[in-house]
């Protein structure tokens, strides 16, 4: 049965037909793939409930589900995870063994610089003082390493396992190529990236901050997005997911203006998306690619040929190159060691320290005061205590909700919560994921991103507020 006619080369793309077989290899696991990453379903807090009520997507219930059967346990993995890292990291840096070296994977995954092999160590130190609570309470705590530990950790601990195993449904058979062609006419114009980047904002949206990231390091690495693609879509549209902003509004108890919250954080999405990557430090990122791709012009539409049916042909193209069920599991089971092994230890360790200085020291204080006549300017009520939240949010975005909770303004809560959410850059998940992934962004340049989002989300959530309030 022909579907389209579609050709198996992208200089002529009318001479073969599609058959069924060969459109079912696409449409199926790139169905399951959408399904399980991107549709909504109506579930909220272990129950199915009304869409008025909420909804996640179901990666994030299955994550749920294996966090209740097994958040005994978790912690205990997340610890074993790092310190098989930093052994085989120290193991592999100073005996060099070759059968590691000698070894692609392995050589990638431990043979890694001194900088990063610090970074590793420095978590395993703070989760082992975390796990066992001896030495040093500020770093074992409940709001600072066991935050980390017991809730951050394990949630990323089965994120990762998913995403790792799940995530060739979405890359592999088709479905990026066929939404990136459908997506060309909007993404290049708007904002000079691939139509692909559109899925890794939905699935960051609907899911995760952290899929969307995930899904970005792994379209660099083979090839799909240059350098400076990868980190414009890992700090513009890896964004904070829907259920993460009810969580960040019912913290400040502002649930009723949730749908509000949703609109002004989108708005703040696509005004920096447009303005951030055109300024320093995203402008000035090499637009290179790191791995050689020969399908990365697979976005060019061919004259006289429809997006959709051209879209199905570079689909059903790709599908035609998926592996095996065998290669299927066993390149699973890299990118779920690959991200255990490699951004563990590194959000642990990044995590940690950010929320000491948040919780123990006034810097966070100091650094938020040249923010009060901004605040006070755009006539945001409480302006002192308001700006104690703002710097804090590169730490951890639910810090500026926990602490300004108690602000008596509506308004101001109602900001803390649009802001800290807009900011998109904290280091206890997102910003220490893109440390630990090969998108080429420093901790320096994740700061200047998380401040230039920050001054241009606040005149836009101010003047909601003010229309909202």
């Amino acid at each position: 049965m022909d579907i389209i006619k579609a050709s198996a080369s992208d200089q002529d793309v009318s001479s073969n037909s599609i058959n069924i077989k060969q459109f079912l290899k696409f449409f199926i696991p790139s169905m399951i793939g959408l399904i399980v990453f991107v549709f909504p379903i109506p579930y909220v807090d272990g129950k199915f409930v009304s869409y008025s009520d909420g909804f996640t997507i179901p990666i994030a219930v299955l994550k749920d589900y294996i966090q209740g059967y097994m958040s005994d346990f978790l912690p205990l993995l997340v610890v074993i995870s790092i310190m098989i890292t930093v052994v085989g990291s120290l193991y592999t840096k100073i005996v060099k063994p070759s059968w590691i070296l000698n070894n692609q994977f392995l050589n990638n995954l431990l043979n890694v610089k001194t900088s990063w092999l610090i970074l590793r160590m420095l978590g395993a130190f703070f989760v082992v003082v975390t796990y066992f609570k001896f030495g040093f309470e500020a770093i074992y705590s409940d709001s600072i390493g066991g935050l980390l530990l017991y809730e951050l950790m394990p949630i990323l601990f089965i994120v990762f396992f998913l995403a790792g195993l799940l995530l060739p449904l979405l890359l592999d058979f088709g479905l990026l190529e066929f939404v990136g062609v459908l997506c060309t006419k909007v993404m290049r114009p708007l904002f000079g990236l691939p139509g692909r980047s559109s899925v890794d904002c939905l699935a960051s949206w609907l899911g995760d901050g952290t899929i969307g990231v995930l899904l970005t390091d792994k379209q660099l690495q083979s090839g799909f997005y240059t350098k400076r693609e990868a980190a414009v879509i890992a700090t513009s549209f890896s964004a904070v997911s829907v259920t993460f902003c009810l969580v960040v509004i019912s913290q400040v108890k502002l649930e009723s203006y949730f749908i509000n919250m949703i609109g002004v954080v989108a708005l703040c999405g696509i005004v920096c998306a447009l303005i951030v990557p055109k300024l320093f430090p995203l402008s000035k990122i090499e637009d290179t690619y790191i791995t050689k791709n020969d399908e990365v012009d697979c976005e060019a539409i061919p004259e006289g040929k429809t997006l959709f049916n051209y879209g199905l042909h570079k689909a059903v193209q790709k599908a035609d190159k998926s592996p095996s069920f065998f290669k299927f599991l066993n390149d699973g089971l890299k990118n779920i060691l690959d991200m255990w092994i490699g951004i563990l230890p590194i959000v642990m360790a990044i995590g940690t320290l950010g929320l000491i200085v948040a919780e123990k020291t006034p810097v966070f204080d100091y650094l938020g005061m040249p923010f009060i006549p901004f605040l006070e300017l755009l006539n945001i009520p409480f302006a002192a205590e308001m700006s104690k939240t703002i710097m804090v949010g590169f730490a951890d975005m639910f810090l500026p909700a926990i602490i300004g909770s108690s602000i008596e303004s509506e308004l101001t809560r109602f900001v803390i919560a649009c802001l800290s959410v807009s900011q998109l850059i904290y280091m206890s998940e997102v910003g220490g994921l893109i440390l630990g992934t090969k998108i080429p962004v420093s901790f320096v340049q994740l700061l200047v991103i998380f401040l230039l989002r920050t001054v241009i989300s606040l005149p836009i959530i101010a003047l909601c507020a003010h229309m909202i309030f």
